[in-house]
């Protein structure tokens, strides 16, 4: 088959597709054919080294995948040859076939495309999962979306839609502001003009932001910080900016504020009720149609270059998605 591999840690432009053996699924396992998968911030780390954890060498990147369920172990029950599937796992989706258990994976609902449902796990759990489990975001609350027009954002924008919040999107251009409105934000500001504090104490009514979802990282979350609302609180999700801010321990004293951290790659394991609550809903959304997933821009599998580099570069609007198979 083929597949994306990662022989040394390297940029992107310096990866290529390779031809390995199709693997064979083992005892409690099942094979994806894939259709699609998708890019997010932290493959493009994983790519050169650079994520918190390491994978060894050598190794095919992609999280989430979409695809059809090609072969089954034995003793698996359940899962059969010609379901339509998404999941995610550690690595390996950017690849013709995928080896899972199968509890990576879900049936996808009908009518979901390939594209949209390689889009979906990631970053949608990361979003009901920050606003809903650790941010406590209630309705008719203020809630701030720092880079909203990225994949994150743009979840954290419909989730928080349907908490029934009312949202401020933050983005650099007009844009991604104009993208992030088109999904459902009742207000936006951009965060790269010296007074965009005062824009948002505006677009709040002077009252702040109660929650804030934060992706970005670098000085933009320290003013986020400083215009949070009295019990605000303050959702770390990444640092897309690609510096990690400190912040002076006077401002949550002055605030009553909370900083609270989300590491959606833990919470299977160290939540696994919570997350079985947050798919839970999600795919109730995805089913009863109040959710669609948003896809950017999709890419041939020849082109997944290019997919990383418009992710790295800031410039997406929404997930990057590969089509792999059909």
């Amino acid at each position: 088959m083929k597949a994306v591999v990662v022989e040394q840690y390297a940029p992107i432009d310096q990866i290529g597709l390779r031809e390995i053996p199709t693997p064979e699924p083992g005892l409690g396992q099942i094979r994806v054919r894939v259709h699609a998968a998708s890019i997010g911030f932290v493959d493009g780390l994983k790519v050169e080294g650079r994520y918190q954890t390491k994978d060894a060498l050598p190794f095919t990147p992609g999280a989430e995948f979409a695809g059809v369920v090609d072969a089954v172990a034995g003793d698996v029950a359940g899962i059969a040859p010609g379901m339509r599937v998404m999941g995610a796992a550690r690595s390996g989706a950017l690849a013709e076939h995928i080896v899972v258990p199968p509890d990576a994976v879900e049936i996808m609902p009908d009518g979901l495309s390939m594209e949209a449902a390689a889009a979906f796990r990631t970053n949608y759990l990361t979003a009901l999962y920050a606003l809903g489990e650790r941010g406590s975001l209630k309705a008719g609350e203020q809630l701030l979306v720092l880079g909203a027009a990225g994949g994150t954002g743009i979840a954290a924008i419909q989730v928080g839609k349907l908490l029934g919040a009312r949202i401020v999107a933050a983005a650099s251009t007009e844009e991604k502001r104009n993208f992030a409105a088109s999904f459902g934000a009742d207000a936006v500001v951009d965060y790269t003009k010296p007074d965009w504090r005062d824009a948002l104490k505006d677009a709040t009514g002077g009252h702040g932001a109660d929650v804030i979802f934060d992706p970005v990282g670098g000085e933009v979350s320290l003013q986020a910080f400083r215009s949070i609302a009295w019990n605000g609180r303050h959702v770390v999700v990444g640092f897309a900016a690609g510096s990690i801010p400190a912040l002076p321990f006077n401002l949550p004293l002055l605030k009553g504020g909370l900083l609270i951290g989300v590491d959606a790659a833990q919470i299977a394991r160290r939540e696994p009720e919570a997350q079985a609550r947050v798919m839970t809903q999600l795919s109730a959304w995805l089913n009863d149609g109040r959710l669609t997933p948003v896809v950017g821009k999709v890419f041939a599998f020849d082109d997944f270059r290019a997919a990383f580099t418009t992710m790295q570069t800031r410039a997406a609007l929404g997930k990057m998605v590969v089509r792999i198979g059909s």
